[in-house]
Formats: C-alpha cells, sequence, structure tokens
C-alpha cells in the first residue's frame, strides 16, 4: 500500500495510524476512498451517476478492539482531523459520508458476539457485527432480538443504535433504542466508557439515550448489551381491505389503545395498495390494505387475534383472512429488493414520520398535499409501519420518475420537496425522521424542529467534542472548520 503523499498531516496521520492498527488495516487507495464516498442517499449516488466528485475520505482505518478505536480517536484529536464512522454503509440521509476528508473509521472488525446469557436472556455484541450475523447466532440457541429490518443483511448494530434505527416487529418488541441494556462508547479524546448495566434505575441520567441516535458526533459505540427473546411458539397473520385509510387507521388505532400487543401492523394508502401490494402480493383491491401479526405462546395469541379481529370486523372492511397476512409475512423483504426499490433516473425520497394517533393522519394529508399543489412532477405513496400505544410512524414516499438531467438542478428540487414536505408534517406534529435519522440530509431542520432546546443538544457536542472532529457537519451541528 502506498504511504499518502499529498500533504505532511496524511503522512503523519498514515504512520501513526498503521503504528496503531498495522499496514494491512489502514488504506489511502482511490478505489478504496470511492468506495466509502457514496452510501444510499440520493445525492451522492446522483453525483456518482452523472460523474461528479464525491466527498472522500483520506484515510481508512480498520480497529478491531475498542482499544484501537480509542487511540484512532487520540490520533485524529491531536491533529484535528475530522473522524467519521462507518458502519454498513447502508444509511440513506448521508450520515456517514466524509464530507470533510479526513478519517474514515469502518467498524466491521468489531464484530465478535462477547456473550449469549441466556439466564437473564441479554446478547452482547461488538457494534460491528451485521445485524443478521447476531440473529443467526442466536437463532442457534432459540433466541433473537426480534430486530428485522429491511437491511439487515447489510447494516450493522452500531448503524442501528446511532440512528434509532426500526425492525418490522417493533410494535411489540420496541425500536433498538428500547432493546438496549448498557453500551461501551469510545469519546473524542479517546476515553472509554460503559454506560451502567441496566436501563431501569434511579441513579442519575440514563446515558445509553445521550449516544442512542447520536449518529456518530458523539463518539464510536463500540459494544452493546441487547435484550433477546425466546421464538415464539407461533406467529400468525390476518389481513383486511378498508374502503379508505381513515378506516385502516382507526382500526390499528383501536387494537393498540386497547393494548393488545401485535407484532406488527402494517397499514398501506389507496395508492400503495393499488400499486405495490398487487405487485408484490397480486392483491388486487381497492382500498387500504392492513395486516397484522402476533405471536407467542398459541394459546395467547389465538386470543389476542380474536380481539383483534373483533375491533376489524367492526368497522366497514373485507376480510382477506390468515393466508394474505401470512403471505405479507413471506413477502415483507419483496416490498424493496430485488425488484421494487426505487433508482436512478427516479428521484425518490422516503418521508418517514412519526405523530400521535390525534395528528397522524392530518400529518400524511398535510405531505400529500405539498407534492400534489407544489410538485406535481411527483407522486406521493404511504404506509403506516411501526405503531406504538400513542401513535404510529408514516413511511410516505415521494417519485419522481426522471429526475432532472443536470444534477444541481436535481438536487435542488429535491431539497425543496424535503423541505416543504418535512415543514408541513412539522406544522401538524410530525417529526423529521423516525429511523432513518437525519445525517447530512435533514440537518438543516433541526433546529427548527427543536427550537430553543437546540442549543443544548449543541452545548452538549462542544463539551464532549470540542474539537469538533466526530463527524461534524451532520445533525445540524457545525461543520469542521
Amino acid at each position: 500500500m502506498p504511504v499518502p503523499t499529498e500533504s505532511y498531516l496524511n503522512e503523519f496521520l498514515y504512520g501513526e495510524l498503521v503504528d496503531v492498527v498495522g499496514p494491512e488495516n489502514v488504506s489511502a487507495s482511490q478505489s478504496d476512498k470511492i468506495a466509502y464516498s457514496c452510501d444510499y442517499y440520493w445525492i451522492p449516488e446522483l453525483w456518482l451517476d452523472r460523474g461528479l466528485p464525491l466527498p472522500e475520505p483520506d484515510l481508512i482505518v480498520h480497529p478491531r478492539s475498542a482499544e484501537e478505536v480509542a487511540r484512532v480517536c487520540r490520533i485524529a484529536a491531536n491533529h484535528k482531523a475530522p473522524l467519521t464512522t462507518w458502519g454498513g454503509g447502508s444509511g440513506s440521509q448521508g450520515g456517514a459520508l466524509p464530507i470533510h476528508g479526513g478519517i474514515l473509521l469502518d467498524t466491521k472488525k468489531l464484530n465478535r458476539i462477547v456473550e449469549i446469557d441466556k439466564t437473564s436472556l441479554t446478547a452482547t455484541a461488538e457494534t460491528g457485527i451485521i445485524m443478521q450475523h447476531l440473529e443467526w447466532a442466536l437463532q442457534r440457541e432459540g433466541l433473537a432480538t426480534m430486530h428485522e429490518p429491511a437491511s439487515i443483511s447489510c447494516a450493522t448494530l452500531g448503524g442501528f443504535l446511532g440512528h434509532r434505527g426500526t425492525g418490522v416487529l417493533s410494535t411489540k418488541y420496541g425500536k433498538i433504542e428500547d432493546m438496549i441494556m448498557s453500551l461501551e462508547a469510545v469519546l473524542p479524546d479517546g476515553t472509554i466508557i460503559n454506560t451502567l448495566a441496566v436501563p431501569r434505575h434511579a441513579s442519575g441520567p440514563d446515558l445509553n439515550q445521550l449516544f442512542l441516535g447520536s449518529e456518530g458526533t458523539f463518539g464510536v459505540i463500540t459494544k452493546a448489551t441487547l435484550k433477546v427473546h425466546p421464538l415464539p411458539e407461533v406467529r400468525r397473520f390476518h389481513a383486511f381491505v378498508f374502503p379508505d385509510l381513515q378506516t385502516g387507521l382507526e382500526a390499528g388505532r383501536q387494537i393498540m389503545v386497547r393494548r393488545l400487543r401485535p407484532s406488527v401492523i402494517r397499514l398501506y394508502d389507496e395508492a400503495e395498495t393499488r400499486r405495490l401490494i398487487r405487485r408484490v402480493l397480486g392483491i388486487d383491491k381497492e382500498g387500504a390494505y392492513l395486516v397484522f401479526g402476533f405471536d407467542g405462546d398459541e394459546d395467547l395469541v389465538d386470543l389476542e387475534i380474536r380481539k383483534a379481529l373483533a375491533i376489524c370486523r367492526a368497522l366497514p372492511h373485507e376480510d382477506l383472512g390468515g393466508r394474505l397476512g401470512e403471505d405479507w409475512w413471506d413477502h415483507r423483504y419483496d416490498f424493496f429488493f430485488p425488484n421494487h426499490m426505487f433508482h436512478l433516473p427516479q428521484a425518490f425520497g422516503t418521508l418517514d414520520t412519526v405523530a400521535t394517533f390525534a395528528n397522524i393522519e392530518n400529518v400524511y394529508r398535510a405531505m400529500k398535499r405539498v407534492i400534489e399543489e407544489q410538485f406535481p412532477m411527483a407522486r406521493y405513496i404511504g404506509h403506516f409501519s411501526h405503531w406504538y400505544e400513542w401513535g404510529c410512524m408514516l413511511y410516505a414516499r415521494f417519485i419522481i420518475d426522471q429526475a432532472p438531467d443536470d444534477a444541481h438542478e436535481a438536487a435542488q428540487l429535491y431539497n425543496r420537496i424535503w423541505d416543504a414536505c418535512l415543514r408541513a408534517a412539522i406544522a401538524e406534529g410530525g417529526l423529521l425522521n423516525e429511523h432513518h435519522g437525519i445525517g447530512l440530509k435533514l440537518g438543516r431542520l433541526m433546529r427548527e424542529l427543536y427550537g430553543p432546546a437546540f442549543g443544548l443538544l449543541e452545548h452538549i457536542k462542544k463539551a464532549i467534542d470540542p474539537g469538533n472532529i466526530m463527524n461534524p457537519g451532520k445533525m445540524g451541528f457545525e461543520t469542521f472548520r
């Protein structure tokens, strides 16, 4: 591997990093720089497609332990070099893009399963592990985290922690932040800290929540202990078509406020039912398709399904039965790939947000109006994926089938759609995001969302990272200087 000679700084950085992790774990090759310059954020994909320069790191480092991560952080702090953490590279918000160059820290060699505790039902693993690998290991023991997002085969545990990720079964088992017992993290100055062993206590603030969702701006999460669950005895599904979205939302709301415990509820609006449900599942219906599932002990599942069926059947509906619900589960990832993801030359964005039951339909309709009235070149679809006792998440999308040829014109149009839609969502009680994170894409709107409280986040950032080396320019924090 040739030593980088672009600058004296890179020369010294390279030598010091090699001293920590060995020459085989430091790269300055152009091919590696390109590989780490594009995630699943649409704008860098556009730049790559149009042959425009991408934000490349100066050096890529692959540490193998928390101690090596700590030494890398100290080197970055000493040289005042930007440090960006990279997991699986599957993020859609530009959160892992090295927009200021510097050091890119790839975590995937931090991939050990440290312990599976069958007494407490917890699992401890390093955060560079691909989530599917952790699930396979747990399933061999009759266990699972029950965190099953569409990106499970390519995203790391640390990526989910950094962005507060959500899996398919979150309605019963929670988001990733609900699964965490404790964390190990490396601060920008190289200090290795561990949060308290359990998350329920009266021993001061929960430091887990400081790092969860921080997207590498406060430090590098290197290890986590998660709650795990026995594999359920049964998992059963049932599907309905309701005459409209409003009726479907009411069915889901009643299931949740009755405090039933579905593992999943998924409700598709009329447009997605007409196009996507028909294409993936072969169900040719007008209206709003809803599927729910329950899992656990068979007698408890039977009871809860009966109660959920009674709720749905009391509303105007068409009962599609259990088999067409099972079909949804069997094809749940087919809605994304291999044939149903959006790709260039399309311009597309996932406007995921979350709100209370009192507000969520208004959020959906406000964003829909923005697309239909201000951006007629786009179409709008949506479904409601993750449900809570108080509300649910909206997974809305805009799609432009042919993006403008000029990359800068396309990017400006893309950002205007995001700004207008999310401001409309915030005005109706929605948030910027539910589980994909903020990253580079949405940072400019964080101050509008938080108001004066964003100043507190800035104070925390400056206290933990006074040199502003950790993933600078993301989450609405200041850029690197």
